[in-house]
């Protein structure tokens, strides 16, 4: 048989195998065919001189557990990812087929059971073996030390010690044979066996027995075949040069040379060996995947690993946490439903295409759990920016995900809203919403200590305006009334009420790269965020008010099943129940006839609730829904190739259609309706809790009168008697300038407590047209001017 030139053993080659061999042999006392000290002696080395190298050896090698492959499981037990420095899954001998073994030992190491670390008479006949067939025909080193060289190599973490492990001289060898003595006096050869046939590389980046058997014919180690056997054992002498994926003719001829190997050594009949030999390689080959990118929910899978390297109890280091993921053969159990995920992903792809100038997002959460059920979006991932690939992860926090978010229009309202009925505003409380108004900033309440914000804000209404209450305001989506109350709510409550529901908030005065988030726009949706955390924040409203951290994984395993860690739900409550009854029996007038959702398509089979979300420059659009059981975020925005930059989504074609105008019911909300109707089947008909009648009506009390006091004093008696109080500008009255010259509702009025009352302040005029009554006039302080406040244009309508 011909061997390439490159694996011929030189003379020199010989020799250096032949003078460590017999050099240690002269040591161990084992003398063959009078060899061991002539050569000793021929080439300069003293028997003393071996043995003191050898004692300054440390006596044994610790052995660290071997890099294995983490699996990521979804929550029924599917693997969905796979994650490794080092394709492994060690199996015991067990599990390995029986005719593996004994063709890895027939190749390798025929006396395996016979002789201990050092087998002097089988190195001299492999290498008289090979020089005679001018190559590699049989292992020269026993598995024992070919076992301690692949260790040393494996545990190498500096370069130093990789250089260590690999360089060509004797003291290596030396070092080497010491550990395979210790190892043969320290364990069984069964042992020694095992761990050499996990730790050995057999090519395309399979390392040990179980992976490379699953990776070239899709079986397990315990079903390898006679023909399989062989090609598998002959790769370990040189698996780059016998890979079969990549050279398959040199793989048959070294296959063949292990069936001739057996049949020499009775291993099996020579017959068999033969037929054997006409059979093709027979390969199966089963892609490895290693990481998220070929993930069935890639971008699950992407938040799932940066959530893990964040959990300090992984390790002390990021670089740690990473190491234990790609190496520590752990098993981790996710909270992804696939179900849940195929009907996101679906939605996704179909209402915005991977190469929009847009991308379209989603993400579910389970209430009550904070479990991660599904994240999808439109762009794929990858590196081809240009066909729409991407790295960045648009429906999570940027901290999982790099993206930075996107304006959330009207689906910031609701915070107002919780707000509004923790502080006792009733539902059925009214303002007289205009279309438009300017109102002074300065008239919202700020957190304590934080300043009085400054400047006129402009505000407009692009759906209804008039007089409602609380229940057609958020319904209709009305800007003028949502900033008329939260100029009752002040800014400050809705804003910490947020950020206890999970969105992550982190500006609220800016610092000079982030505009301030903590502003009287708030209530329209200025700040970024993503699908994930609106999905979390209105779990908490689905859960009545329970708040519960979004959390992908469940559990984390060793290589042997044993649980390191459970990640239950982290859960507090941060409304009362009453007040996400109530925010909930708002809500769900969006899904029911009547409302924007609801004229989309969006409505289900079970009772849900939702809110639409439209920024005024139209770069992004929201529809934010729930269940009792489910909460779902859908999000289309303008985005760059590169998607660091929005930009407006109307005038763009996306999926294939040209878009003239965007809106959070009309645009987004097919989307989300899309991803719920694929899976409303799985969900129960819970009913969500019918808010109390005080949440509604609230109990009636009468409006003091406050014509001619102080504005301060009136605010404080307007709020003594159970009220909220806010200005209302100036009006004509004969009052003196600077007091009070009415409210509204009027003093004696009967109406529930935590109502909205306006006072209005006197200019000291009478209105000229007719004499006014006491304590009355006309009232003008909700017209003015445009102008700007607080941060950007907010959310839109619809």
């Amino acid at each position: 048989m011909v061997v390439p030139r490159e694996e011929r053993l030189s003379a020199g080659r010989v020799a250096s195998h032949l003078l460590v061999m017999v050099a240690v042999a002269a040591i161990l006392g084992v003398v063959v065919a009078g060899l061991a000290i002539p050569f000793a002696g021929v080439m300069g080395i003293g028997a003393r001189n071996v043995a003191k190298a050898m004692d300054n050896l440390p006596a044994e090698l610790e052995t660290d557990p071997l890099p294995q492959r983490t699996r990521l499981l979804d929550d029924d037990g599917n693997t969905i990812a796979t994650f490794y420095d080092e394709n492994r899954v060690n199996v015991s001998l067990d599990q390995i087929s029986r005719t593996m073994v004994e063709a890895i030992v027939a190749i390798e190491d025929s006396r395996f059971y016979e002789h201990g670390a050092l087998d002097l008479k089988g190195t001299v006949r492999a290498l008289i073996t090979n020089q005679a067939n001018n190559g590699v025909v049989q292992g020269g080193s026993s598995i024992t030390q070919q076992m301690v060289k692949m260790t040393l190599q494996t545990q190498a973490k500096t370069k130093a010690e990789r250089a260590e492990a690999t360089e060509d001289t004797y003291a290596r060898k030396l070092r080497e044979l010491r550990y395979a003595i210790a190892f043969e006096q320290h364990h069984s050869k069964d042992w020694i066996l095992e761990r050499y046939l996990n730790i050995a590389y057999f090519g395309d980046g399979t390392y040990g027995i179980q992976s490379a058997a699953r990776h070239y014919f899709g079986v397990n180690a315990k079903k390898l075949n006679l023909r399989q056997s062989a090609m598998l054992a002959g790769l370990v002498k040189n698996p780059t040069g016998y890979d079969p994926t990549n050279s398959p003719d040199r793989a048959l001829e070294r296959r063949n040379i292990v069936l001739d190997r057996m049949a020499q050594l009775n291993v099996i009949t020579r017959e068999k060996a033969e037929k054997t030999k006409e059979k093709k390689l027979g390969l199966n080959v089963v892609a490895s995947k290693n990481g998220c990118w070929y993930s069935r929910a890639p971008f699950f899978c992407d938040y799932a690993w940066n959530y893990l390297l964040d959990d300090p109890s992984l390790g002390k280091t990021v670089a740690q946490r990473r190491q234990l993921l790609k190496s520590g053969g752990l098993t981790i159990r996710t909270t992804l439903d696939l179900a849940d995920q195929a009907a996101a992903e679906t939605a996704v792809s179909g209402h915005v295409y991977k190469g929009d100038r847009a991308v379209g997002a989603l993400a579910m959460v389970e209430p009550s759990t904070g479990y991660v059920r599904a994240i999808a979006q439109s762009r794929p991932m990858g590196r081809n920016e240009q066909a729409g690939e991407t790295f960045l992860n648009y429906a999570v926090p940027t901290k999982y995900g790099d993206s930075a978010g996107f304006q959330a229009g009207s689906t910031f309202k609701p915070f107002v809203l919780a707000a509004a009925v923790e502080q006792g505003i009733p539902l059925q409380t009214t303002f007289n919403a205009p279309q438009s108004m300017t109102i002074d900033t300065a008239e919202f309440a700020n957190c304590k200590g934080a300043g009085n914000f400054v400047g006129p804000w402009n505000v407009s209404s692009s759906t209804t305006y008039g007089t409602m209450d609380l229940y057609r305001g958020t319904r209709e989506s009305v800007n003028t009334f949502y900033a008329m109350l939260e100029r009752a709510t002040g800014v400050c409550e809705p804003f910490k009420l947020a950020k206890r529901m999970g969105v992550q908030l982190t500006y609220p005065e800016g610092d000079g790269t982030h505009l301030p988030e903590r502003v009287p726009t708030f209530t329209l949706g200025i700040a970024d965020a993503s699908p994930l955390e609106m999905a979390e924040a209105y779990a908490t409203f689905a859960a009545r008010g329970l708040h519960c951290d979004s959390v992908p994984i469940t559990s984390i395993a060793d290589s042997s099943g044993n649980v390191l860690k459970k990640y239950g739900s982290s859960c507090q409550q941060v409304i009362q129940q009453t007040t996400a009854d109530a925010v909930n029996d708002v809500l769900r007038g969006v899904q029911e006839p009547g409302g924007f959702g609801y004229g989309q398509g969006t409505g289900l089979t079970v009772p849900s609730a939702a809110k639409t979300g439209t920024t005024q420059d139209g770069k992004s659009v929201w529809y934010v829904g729930y269940t009792p059981q489910l909460s779902t975020a859908a999000m289309i925005a303008g985005a760059s190739k590169d998607g660091q930059k929005p930009i407006p989504l109307a005038g763009q074609t996306i999926a294939g259609s040209y878009v003239y105008s965007v809106s959070g019911s009309g645009f987004a909300g097919p989307m989300w309706a899309k991803a719920m109707h694929a899976i409303q089947g799985n969900l129960d008909p819970v009913d969500f809790t019918p808010p109390s009648q005080t949440a509604v009506q609230g109990i009636p009390a009468t409006v003091p009168s406050v014509g001619g006091m102080s504005m301060d004093e009136a605010e404080r008696t307007i709020e003594q008697a159970g009220f909220n109080a806010i200005r209302g500008g100036t009006t004509y009255s004969e009052y003196a300038a600077g007091t009070a010259a009415y409210s509204s509702p009027s003093g004696g009025s009967s109406i529930a407590k935590g109502s909205v009352v306006t006072i209005y302040e006197s200019n000291g005029t009478p209105p000229p047209s007719t004499k006014p009554n006491k304590g009355k006039g006309k009232n003008n302080g909700n017209r003015g001017g445009r102008g700007h406040g607080g941060r950007g244009h907010g959310g839109g309508g619809r």
